[in-house]
């Protein structure tokens, strides 16, 4: 495995320690493991189920609806056309929900970090209204997943709402928010935590967890994603390192609290194709 990245380590716990917004386990949330599920298992949405029951148990709404970052979070899960190939249309109210997004995550204390950070590193802009618009560029500037296909997908719609390919496969989805919102609407069926090897169970206040699911009548074998963290916090992680990184796919091992993490970077020429995080540890192993 990877050196750990000190830099990037001691950058993520501040924003950690930073994320108010952040929902505490057992309190605002309760999430419920169940089974173990097989990662070898592929596509086929008939695959073993080792969970009868939501992963969520339950989700304090009330604390979504009045946190500003969250509330302008959820009024984008809509905007888009989960299938690629299928050419996004963008309205003028979806370009007012994305800057209203925008201006509310930059207004918290973990997106003013990344952008010092950035800053120092000479890869921001200083002026707040060129940030925004490099981070918009960066993450809902449309481009097309497959060559020669018209703009279907965007940075945000594939890290945070989830695509499908030929109703054969889930691509991206790593938002617990929207998980939980589609597991709602029972669009989202959970099948089993995943564990590397002989990795133990995770407990049920960890905050990343690996899982597998199905969605729109695909499977995804595994997928991993942070739980109760503040949508400021994962656009500020995935952001600091796509901007760090010159090479198409990135992976920096870091360590978060008690997790070690691989974070996953993949850029789409001057855009996010994916992010995400694999978790290597937790200090209760």
């Amino acid at each position: 495995r990877r050196a750990l990245n000190h830099e990037l380590s001691k950058l993520f716990s501040d924003m950690w320690d930073m994320d108010v917004n952040r929902l505490v386990p057992g309190k605002d949330y309760t999430i419920d493991l169940q089974g173990k599920a097989d990662a070898t298992q592929q596509g086929d949405s008939a695959v073993q189920d080792s969970a009868a029951r939501h992963l969520f148990h339950n989700v304090n709404e009330e604390r979504l609806k009045s946190i500003k970052t969250f509330a302008t979070f959820i009024s984008l899960l809509d905007n888009y056309e989960t299938s690629t190939g299928m050419a996004e249309v963008v309205t003028p109210e979806e370009i007012v929900e994305n800057n209203c997004f925008l201006d509310a995550i930059l207004a918290t204390e973990v997106m003013k970090l990344a952008h010092e950070y950035l800053l120092k590193k000479n890869l921001a802009k200083p002026n707040l209204a060129d940030f925004k618009y490099q981070l918009y560029d960066i993450w809902f500037q449309l481009y097309a997943r497959k060559e020669g296909d018209r703009p279907d997908s965007c940075g945000f719609e594939h890290v945070f709402v989830g695509e499908t390919r030929r109703g054969k496969q889930i691509l991206g989805l790593h938002n617990w928010v929207q998980f939980y919102l589609q597991e709602k609407r029972n669009q989202i069926d959970y099948k089993g935590y995943v564990t590397q090897k002989n990795k133990t169970r995770p407990h049920k206040d960890d905050q990343v967890l690996s899982i597998q699911f199905s969605w729109k009548g695909s499977v995804k074998p595994i997928g991993s994603t942070f739980i109760g963290v503040s949508p400021e916090f994962e656009f500020a992680l995935y952001t600091v390192i796509f901007l760090l990184a010159e090479e198409r796919v990135t992976r920096e091992t870091v360590k978060i609290e008690e997790y070690e993490l691989q974070m996953v970077v993949c850029r789409h020429g001057h855009h996010i194709g994916t992010a995400y995080p694999v978790l290597l540890s937790t200090s209760s192993e």
